[in-house]
């Protein structure tokens, strides 16, 4: 196979460990930004493109590491031209928009692989394994837990625009309870404050309540806190055989939390692309698209996430539980079986400008 031609749209703190992988796969790339493409080029030895169509038409790969807001709208431009498409989580602010890009790929006859660097963290694919094999035997419970500084970005609180903590930062989790646990029928969420739409970065933190087909309960919280607080998350899933735990903060055989240089922007701790989850996640999506098998994270996956995540919103709105947009609302009950509202779908994600690629 002739070098794979890689184009990076976006160039953000997250697209360096994007770069990161493709450097180490060997790709040449390219990278398209309205501020700090010249900084990924010169440091990556990719080549800067002056606008986001253009980089298209140069590739064979897409990779999205945008705002979230724009995920939808510059993986449908990647689509329309026969390009595979990489989009960094979440796939699209709405499950209908998601839904639309995953139909949009399968038409065009391209692979859209959302990515959900969690799964292929060491830790918690263990933990999968572990529940696969019948370590805990039959499964009841879970919790997740995922805090780290407040970006300083103020897109990230924009719950309208695609953005918000449980968006941005628990849906790993949901992912991960998905995963682990199966489809779920009913969603409960609070959140302090109630929204942080129009707030300055300052603390946040959500907690949701899921309840999957299967009768399992997970637990999920999440918090943006101070700068410079040292990123954590824990897991623990529970059954009747058993408990398969980790916490960041006591184990640190495979990763090792970091506190921000003062200044940093970059939220990431530091790792080798070899040893990194997201060199893992890119070469499985690169492996799956050479050998034309299934990748560890599908369209249905990252459309599921986003779902969950956008019931989340419509249940704090609410102040009671709902069923995620994509489920029949007839499978969806309360413990006294009355049916549970479904979230209402927002609108899609409106087109993009070039500004917003950064």
């Amino acid at each position: 196979m002739s070098t794979l031609k890689v184009g990076l749209i976006g160039a953000g703190g997250i697209s360096r460990v994007h770069a990161d992988a493709w450097r180490a796969l060997g790709a040449r790339g390219y990278v398209t930004s309205l501020d700090g493409a010249e900084d990924i080029a010169a440091e990556y030895g990719f080549e800067v493109v002056a606008d986001v169509d253009a980089l298209i038409e140069l590739v064979d790969l897409v990779d999205i590491v945008t705002p979230s807001s724009t995920h939808a709208d510059f993986a449908l431009r990647a689509i329309r031209r026969g390009r595979d498409v990489i989009c960094e989580k979440p796939l699209a602010a709405t499950a209908d928009a998601a839904t639309a890009v995953s139909a949009a790929a399968a038409e065009a006859g391209v692979r859209l692989f959302p990515a959900h660097v969690v799964r292929y963290m060491g830790e918690y694919a263990r933990i999968k394994a572990g529940i696969d094999a019948g370590q805990v035997g039959a499964l009841a419970v879970q919790r997740f837990s995922r805090a780290g500084s407040a970006p300083q970005t103020p897109w990230f609180f924009s719950e309208r625009a695609g953005g918000g903590v449980i968006r941005d930062l628990m849906i790993h989790d949901i992912d991960q309870a998905l995963w682990f646990a199966g489809p779920v029928e009913s969603v409960y969420a609070v959140q302090n404050p109630p929204t942080a739409d129009d707030r300055v970065p300052a603390p946040v933190t959500a907690h949701v309540v899921l309840t999957h087909r299967n009768g399992v309960l997970s637990h999920l919280h999440a918090s943006w806190v101070a700068p410079g607080m040292p990123f954590r998350t824990s897991v623990e899933v529970a059954g009747s055989a058993g408990r398969l735990r980790y916490d960041s903060a006591e184990d640190h055989t495979l990763r090792t939390d970091a506190v921000l240089a003062e200044g940093a922007t970059d939220y990431l701790p530091p790792m080798s692309p070899e040893e990194s989850p997201y060199y893992a996640e890119i070469a499985d999506f690169v492996s799956a698209l050479t050998s034309g098998r299934d990748a560890r994270v599908s369209p249905a996956d990252g459309i599921a996430a986003v779902a969950v995540a956008e019931a989340a919103y419509a249940s704090i709105a609410a102040g009671a539980p709902v069923a995620p947009v994509a489920l029949p609302a007839a499978e969806a009950q309360d413990a006294e079986g009355d049916p549970v509202p479904r979230a209402t779908p927002s609108d899609p994600t409106a087109p993009v400008t070039e500004e917003a690629a950064r």
